[in-house]
């Protein structure tokens, strides 16, 4: 027979007890309310704190067959450093980043998004701090912030643990698709500079920087020209208006989020059957963040190719005709660009993308 002890008056169970407190929550709330309101479109509806986002759709009416494209992602285990150096106010920048210029690349117009946070304690300021990211990279990737979700998970994560997801939506009409079926021998790839690491291979940064290197965020990095910790959170940079300037400008075949895998892994994905791009590393010098990670860690080149971006974050197939327009009008959003490769028939040659040369010094 099993026996159970009475709770003392007063001392009863309760969600607070459990570790969640909805009053924080709540806070939370009215601290991110001012951030999320700068992030809207026309076509917004409602404000924060409905159970769903709305977003007017019959602004569709205008396309003649609109289709709409939805994406998905985090900022993997960036939040680490984040939460290391108790900066949380860029970690929604790169969430944004991850989501919409992965939208953009089928040439889809990034209209709203919804976020996903998940904590082991809520701190409403950290909390509002981590909104105010996500609302200021919605601003500059032109699309509304129509809702979201702030999740304590006591006993799962660390009072000072959180991670972040979000998921978008965009349109792009049927016909005007980007992508594989568009590229033409002949067509040139367009390079589009990197603000840093972005969002991908933290996890293989951080070993060599942190386990094996034993260097403290604060550590003043001449070559960084600042401390660790502060290119480490170099916000990822978003591309989705300039590629949409460049689409209504000019003729693009298709472009390539240069994300987990690296340029030659994204790349291949958009190349057709039949094609092949040849990428020349000579005509970039990457950063000195990639240099570092593979001269401290001894990671082989390949390793770093397949893992980090080095240095490219977007790339533009477009056909020989436009390469000068393509290029002018990226200079002139202040977007680093230049031409890295060329297209062509693929003959005996097995993979799609064949990165060649030497980095520039």
């Amino acid at each position: 027979m099993t026996s159970t002890n009475p709770t003392p008056a007063g001392q009863g169970a309760s969600y607070a007890a459990a570790g969640v407190d909805i009053e924080a929550g709540d806070r939370a709330v009215t601290l991110m309310k001012e951030w999320v309101g700068k992030a809207r479109r026309p076509e917004s509806i409602g404000t924060l704190g409905g159970f769903a986002g709305l977003f007017d759709a019959s602004a569709l009416k205008g396309y003649r067959r609109p289709l709409l494209a939805s994406a998905t992602d985090g900022v993997g285990t960036k939040v680490a450093v984040a939460q290391r150096m108790g900066v949380h106010d860029t970690i929604g920048h790169d969430l944004v980043a991850m989501v919409v210029d992965d939208l953009v690349v089928c040439g889809a117009e990034p209209l709203f998004m919804t976020d996903y946070i998940s904590v082991g304690k809520v701190v409403p300021e950290r909390v509002a701090s981590i909104v105010k990211g996500i609302a200021e990279g919605c601003v500059l990737a032109g699309c509304a912030l129509v809702g979201g979700e702030t999740a304590e998970h006591p006993g799962l994560m660390g009072p000072d643990e959180y991670d972040v997801a979000g998921a978008g939506t965009g349109v792009v009409e049927a016909d005007e698709i980007l992508g594989a079926d568009r590229i033409r021998p002949g067509d040139a790839v367009v390079a589009m500079g990197a603000s840093g690491l972005h969002s991908n291979g933290y996890s293989l940064v951080r070993h060599v920087f942190f386990d094996r290197a034993g260097w403290s965020l604060d550590r003043h990095v001449e070559d960084f020209g600042r401390t660790l910790g502060e290119e480490l959170l170099e916000p990822t940079k978003i591309y989705s208006l300039d590629c949409l300037a460049l689409t209504r400008a000019t003729e693009v075949h298709a472009f390539s989020h240069i994300t987990g895998g690296g340029l030659a892994g994204n790349l291949a994905r958009v190349v057709p059957d039949g094609l092949h791009a040849t990428v020349d590393r000579s005509t970039w010098s990457p950063a000195a963040v990639f240099r570092t990670v593979g001269e401290l860690g001894g990671v082989e080149r390949a390793e770093l190719e397949k893992t980090l971006n080095m240095g490219v974050g977007m790339v533009a197939v477009v056909p020989p005709e436009s390469v000068g327009a393509t290029l002018s009008l990226l200079g002139e959003r202040g977007v680093d660009a230049w031409v890295a490769g060329e297209v062509s028939e693929r003959g005996d040659r097995g993979e799609a993308v064949a990165l060649t040369g030497d980095y520039a010094s």
